[in-house]
């Protein structure tokens, strides 16, 4: 028998169920999951298959099962046995936020526990942050270097523990410990808890070392610390997610309902984006109609919150709302790379934090921590990381062993064995070094975790994307073939294998931009995808980018565009206070430097700018989220604006935004305008693809690309296709942004390798444009 989990507390599990049920065999992790061998009656193995499904750990998924005959070995008892090496199947575990067991134990005077910062079990606790080889067993982690105390390893020898062949177990006496560390990297005597919670009491900044690294940590009700933290990171405006110690501790910020307290309680602790209440603190996310709330996922945290709640007895406080919020946001500077080493934090964030909490547990893998949309009732994913990496996904079929590269922004790599897509964790944006480093580095640390050589490598069909580049040496020292995939082919390619469709679809992907074959700039399509091919059936009209690429750092630029294009350039100067209004006006006079873009997020960034709410991004799509915030208010009092259809369509059937686009430079209320091109921009693209659907005879509709984060979007358009006998797809399992691109490079190459197979035409040695 053979189930592919792994570092889930499964051995014991099985070890005890067998003893209950009187089987002998032995268990064991392999490379290919975790091998069973079991002896008894036939009632009893056929009773111990179906307990292994209904009562498996609250961690484990067991995604296949297969049963043998095997010859009788006529054992004593039932045993945990060694690790098998052998090709690999299986991933590791993500990590675990600390399960109500181990809370209860830290916060009992008796336990031996008491206040350990790094208790854990078979249940919770780091997994994936830790693991530098598999199988999963202790001397292949960073905890390889605690020797067991006699008492840990009585627990973790003992089957009826709950820390039974838990790998990371550690107690005082024999595990990690924390220390703390000036602002100005001199290390404190003393209680390091202590000196870090007098530090943010005072208004100051901590470094907090965590699962997958550091968090730069503030008091989020003093607006004076949190003005401070924006100074230091160079962040004026992007939000920052706030921990609070339980669901009724954050009520007072967001509202939360069932499903989000649910989803903010799970394994994974993500941060989860929640509309805002009357008292959200100041300075948190300014602007926006939302903010992004998390719970306790380490010990750490509990016990950092325990202390700013006066140091309550008992267990009782953990269920009671507390007054403590902490902003809890990345340890980096801003653009860099998660900081994940001691030293690497002293040094890098020196200069933002004012002290350091430590501890002396490696992490060994980075990983930020994962964001959830809790707009909706689906909860879409916006990152994937701690508590969700690595993710496995099922590919509609087999292929060779791929890794594909992703794309620029919210970089991510996909690796293939079989018909098993790994997808990594948010890497970043391939604008900074760090980032282009930690591509490099996962990419050789996935491959040898994993036991994967690839067979051939994909990446964007920008051939100047570092991911691009990296592909193209990586291709040339392995010998392997390249394959180059169309940016908005693979954002409904990504969709399609994490749904596993096989057929046809119809892919309308919006997002900011990607390369064309035509070496045009796209960003509004509309594709009909079947495999590795796909076709061009339309776009969103065309909009000049005055000054290229800073377009989509100042949207006031399209919005100027929007207004030339009306034939009201002379408004330009005018409307927009930047001293390059004039010259922009001169460029698009004169076609200078203005290429032209089908970009829906520009489009976005227009309709901001025009409507005045933002003219220039202090992060990637601030205008967006703040258009997308207005229309939010405006649709929570009012709901959608009645206005007569103002989308035309062309002859050929593609849609004219120009009357809108006339509307909209003419409303003098933001909000109204907001809501009005939400709801108007919805029923333009409906009428679209339902024509489309109708012409090629395909009712399956996949939604992909960063513009499908904005929730009435995703929501109204998927509404209005569903109601015209439509099936929509959209992206559950990873980000529909460009963090999903990988996955559909994988899936298409796939495809591609099939379709080569069966033409019996040799691919290697040469580059295809997919």
């Amino acid at each position: 028998m053979r189930g592919q989990v792994q570092g889930v507390g499964f051995r014991p599990f099985v070890y005890n169920l067998a003893c209950r049920l009187g089987l002998t065999g032995t268990v064991a992790n392999s490379a290919s999951g975790v091998e069973i061998f079991a002896e008894g009656s036939a009632s009893d193995l056929l009773l111990f298959q179906q307990l292994l499904e209904q009562e498996q750990p609250p961690m484990s998924l067991i995604e296949t099962l297969q049963a043998e005959p095997a010859a009788p070995q006529r054992l004593s008892g039932f045993s945990i046995v060694a690790s098998r090496q052998g090709d690999l199947q299986v991933a590791a575990t993500p990590d675990a936020a600390v399960c109500q067991d181990c809370l209860y134990e830290l916060f009992d005077a008796g336990d031996r526990r008491y206040l350990y910062s790094f208790i854990n079990c078979t249940n919770c606790g780091p997994r994936y942050s830790i693991i530098r080889a598999l199988p999963y067993d202790r001397h292949q982690t960073t905890m390889s270097e605690f020797n067991l105390c006699s008492a840990c390893n009585a627990e973790y020898s003992d089957p009826s523990d709950r820390r039974f062949h838990a790998q990371p177990n550690a107690c005082p006496v024999c595990g990690p410990h924390l220390s703390f560390v000036a602002g100005t990297g001199e290390p404190q005597q003393g209680d390091p808890l202590t000196a870090a919670v007098e530090q943010i009491q005072q208004g100051m900044i901590v470094a907090v070392k965590g699962i997958g690294g550091f968090h730069l940590v503030c008091d989020a009700r003093n607006p004076v610390a949190v003005a401070r933290l924006r100074q230091r990171k160079s962040r004026p405006v992007k939000p920052f997610a706030v921990m609070g110690l339980n669901p009724q501790s954050l009520t007072s910020i967001v509202s939360l309902n069932v499903t989000r307290e649910q989803r903010l309680q799970a394994q994974d602790a993500p941060v989860l984006l929640c509309p805002s209440a009357d008292k959200l603190p100041e300075g948190i996310a300014p602007g926006l109609a939302w903010c992004g709330v998390m719970l306790p996922h380490t010990p750490l945290h509990y016990l950092l919150l325990h202390r700013l709640c006066g140091s309550p007895a008992g267990t009782d406080w953990l269920r009671q709302p507390q007054t403590p919020l902490l902003v809890m946001t990345s340890g980096n500077r801003s653009g860099n790379p998660l900081v994940t080493d001691n030293q690497q934090a002293v040094t890098q964030l020196q200069g933002i934090a004012d002290g350091f909490l430590l501890h002396n547990r490696d992490i060994h893998i980075r990983c930020d921590d994962s964001v959830v949309n809790g707009l909706s009732d689906q909860m879409p994913l916006i990152r994937r990381g701690r508590g969700l990496a690595p993710q496995v996904i099922r590919l509609p079929q087999s292929g060779p062993a791929t890794l594909a590269v992703g794309a620029f922004f919210k970089n991510t790599l996909c690796l293939t064995q079989g018909n098993r897509a790994y997808v990594s964790q948010y890497i970043g944006d391939l604008d900074n070094p760090g980032c282009c480093q930690s591509l490099a580095q996962m990419t050789g640390h996935l491959t040898s975790l994993l036991g994967i050589k690839p067979e051939q490598v994909v990446c964007d069909l920008h051939p100047d994307f570092y991911s691009s580049r990296f592909a193209r040496e990586y291709a040339q020292q392995n010998d392997i073939p390249l394959h180059r995939v169309q940016h908005h082919h693979a954002h409904i390619a990504s969709v399609m294998a994490e749904q596993n469709i096989s057929e046809a679809v119809l892919g309308l992907a919006l997002d900011g931009l990607g390369l064309g074959p035509d070496q045009q700039l796209w960003g509004g399509e509309l594709l009909r995808v079947e495999g590795h091919r796909y076709s061009r059936l339309g776009h969103l009209p065309r909009l000049a980018l005055p000054g290229g690429d800073r377009a989509s750092s100042e949207p006031w630029r399209s919005a100027a565009a929007v207004l030339h294009r009306l034939g009201r350039g002379d408004e330009i100067s005018a409307r927009f206070s930047q001293p390059a209004a004039t010259t922009v006006k001169q460029m698009l006079d004169q076609g200078f430097n203005c290429p032209q873009s089908s970009s829906a997020g520009r489009l976005f960034d227009a309709v901001a700018s025009l409507l005045g709410i933002c003219h220039r991004n202090s992060f990637e799509a601030d205008a967006a989220m703040q258009l997308e915030a207005s229309a939010c208010r405006y649709l929570q009092r009012f709901g959608h604006p009645q206005q007569d259809f103002l989308i035309d369509f062309s002859e050929s059937g593609q849609p004219m935004l120009n009357r809108l686009l006339q509307c909209i430079a003419d409303t003098e209320d933001p909000e109204w305008g907001a809501a009005l091109f939400h709801g108007q921009l919805i029923e333009g693209l409906s009428r679209w693809v339902i024509a489309q659907s109708r012409i090629m005879n395909i009712s399956s509709v996949v939604l992909g690309g960063g513009c499908f984060l904005n929730q009435i979007l995703l929501q109204g358009l998927t509404e209005k296709l569903q109601q015209a006998g439509i099936t929509v797809y959209s992206a559950a399992k990873l980000p529909c942004n460009d963090a999903g691109i990988s996955l559909g490079q994988a899936q298409i190459a796939h495809a591609l390798a099939r379709q080569n197979n069966n033409d019996k035409q040799p691919v290697k040695g040469f580059s295809q444009c997919v």
